[in-house]
């Protein structure tokens, strides 16, 4: 993993610098979103490095499928990429750009699993808790677990607050048996 972090690194720094200076995260966000879906397909995966498929057979395929989801930027990248044997690494390269990019707009993700669903309102206060706490703009997303019995868990990217009921039983059996 840390192999494909290194190699991918200088790329999705590339990508995010002339994003910037263009003003256009967002655009390349969806253009590096777009790549990585086809690079990461199955099918695609088998021709990357397959001798009898040429660079540009594969850039074709690629440029392709994305349509007019890339400009003329973003095809170069699919170019440069194919070029330098990195089409691969697509995948991790968009997901480095997006982690550039939240830190760029002061911004998170966070993924909150409740046992029910959560209304708007819910919701709405839970950001604004997350953003006072972590001091960025917070995107939230959530899903229902129903076997947390209640309560909630919060992931961001490096953080895990775990206020479910599963867990609070969890350590008050650890604490009655030790």
């Amino acid at each position: 993993m840390a192999e494909i972090r290194t190699i991918a690194r200088p790329y999705a720094q590339a990508a995010f610098q002339l994003a910037r200076a263009q003003d256009a995260l967002a655009k390349w966000s969806d253009m590096l979103h777009t790549g990585a879906v086809i690079a990461a397909d199955p099918a695609l995966r088998d021709l990357i490095g397959n001798p009898r498929v040429s660079r540009q057979q594969l850039t074709d395929l690629v440029l392709g499928v994305a349509g007019e989801h890339l400009d003329e930027q973003g095809a170069n990248f699919i170019r440069l990429l194919v070029e330098n044997n990195r089409l691969g690494y697509l995948p991790e390269i968009a997901a480095l750009y997006e982690t550039y990019r939240r830190e760029a707009e002061q911004t998170v993700e966070a993924h909150v699993t409740t046992a029910f669903p959560l209304n708007e309102e819910q919701q709405r206060q839970i950001s604004a808790a997350l953003q006072t706490r972590l001091g960025r703009t917070v995107t939230l997303t959530q899903s229902v677990d129903e076997s947390l019995l209640g309560g909630m868990r919060i992931r961001t990217q490096d953080r895990v607050i775990d206020g479910s009921v599963t867990s609070q039983l969890d350590k008050l059996t650890k604490a009655l048996a030790g």
